[in-house]
């Protein structure tokens, strides 16, 4: 597959990215190399890196807690004393091996570790494979609140190898396809109609690497989100809201970010239709196919006030106001557009229906 140019770095795909890798190290001469894992990918991921890279074996390895909840300043300031006691300085590269998790939270203790060091982004499922390596986001969440800390920051390189999506469950491979989807929804319809006809998730190398295109097109032309990366957040004002209310929801019930924002893309179809004039049927469309993929979430009163409650914590709120992303048609998609409550209201019953 093609190597991707995404401003100053590659995005480097398959077995073939690793002599890239190689040589990145040789050229740069850093003083030291660590690499970052979890718990789940230190025992899954880190063994098969150290084959594809053997030098791997002297590196230096991080681990954090696995999951969501790990995604804090605190976590943060246990990798940043990690580093300072094993000696990195200004020289040293960070390798986050891992989830989205890892490539969120390790961009950013890169980006300020001694007011940043270089690091680059091996992404181990598929919601970070084709979202949270790519595009230089990097941060963490602020209590259940997703990604209020953080900055835009590019790594050295992001290498894509879909071998190690092999350690992942049926769950985390469909929630990153929802991520696969909403490209499609956004930039390309025939995109769409092509992963709406998957009748399985086995065989996705090519379609990987076309969600990473159309994504690092859009984060290329507008790569500070100032007007058309906007776009990127279809789904995401009210799935963000859905993730972060399971968080800490007393059930216990909690949504990988694929299943929230599936939500959220239905529920944000339907208000594209009175927003934005896009067709019922195109809606009735996105609905059907996202809940093929997608059981739907039980969504009561009580959680879909705890979830409107939280919209006012968006990034993407200007004066006081929720802007979403939008769709015109499958396809096309506008930002900035504010919603009024009572729309808010009948998505959730629309999702329900």
């Amino acid at each position: 597959m093609d190597v991707l140019h995404s401003g100053s770095h590659k995005i480097l795909f398959g077995s073939t990215a690793y002599p890239a890798l190689n040589q990145l190290i040789s050229e740069s001469e850093f003083s030291k190399v660590f690499v970052l894992t979890d718990a789940n990918t230190r025992t899954s991921c880190l063994p098969p890196f150290q084959k594809y890279i053997p030098q791997a074996n002297r590196w230096e390895i991080l681990e954090i807690p696995a999951g969501e909840t790990f995604k804090t300043l605190h976590t943060c300031l246990s990798v940043w004393e990690q580093l300072s006691e094993l000696g990195a300085d200004r020289k040293s590269l960070l390798i986050n091996l891992g989830g989205g998790v890892v490539t969120d939270l390790g961009g950013f203790v890169a980006s300020a570790y001694q007011r940043g060091i270089s690091f680059i982004n091996i992404p181990t499922t598929l919601l970070a494979m084709v979202d949270a390596s790519v595009g230089g986001k990097t941060g963490v969440d602020l209590g259940p609140l997703k990604n209020q800390i953080g900055l835009i920051n590019n790594p050295e390189m992001v290498l894509i190898d879909p071998r190690y999506l092999e350690t992942l469950d049926d769950r985390q491979i469909t929630s990153g396809f929802a991520e696969m989807l909403k490209h499609g929804l956004i930039l390309d319809k025939t995109y769409w109609k092509e992963l709406s006809a998957l009748e399985t998730l086995d065989t996705l190398d090519t379609l990987i690497h076309r969600s990473v295109q159309l994504k690092e097109e859009v984060v290329r032309t507008d790569p500070k989100e100032k007007g058309l990366r906007k776009i990127l957040n279809f789904g995401h004002t009210l799935g963000h809201a859905i993730e972060s209310h399971f968080l800490t929801e007393e059930s216990g019930q909690t949504l990988l970010h694929g299943e929230a924002i599936a939500a959220g893309m239905i529920m944000e179809a339907f208000i594209s239709v009175s927003m934005c004039q896009m067709t019922q049927a195109e809606c009735d469309e996105i609905k059907t196919v996202f809940l093929r993929f997608f059981p739907r979430v039980p969504i009561t009163a009580e959680d879909q006030s705890s979830i409107l409650s939280l919209l006012r914590y968006d990034k993407k709120n200007a004066h006081g106001h929720v802007l979403f992303a939008l769709l015109e048609a499958i396809g096309k998609a506008r930002t900035d557009q504010e919603v009024p409550p009572e729309l808010l209201h009948a998505s959730f019953d629309y999702y329900r229906e």
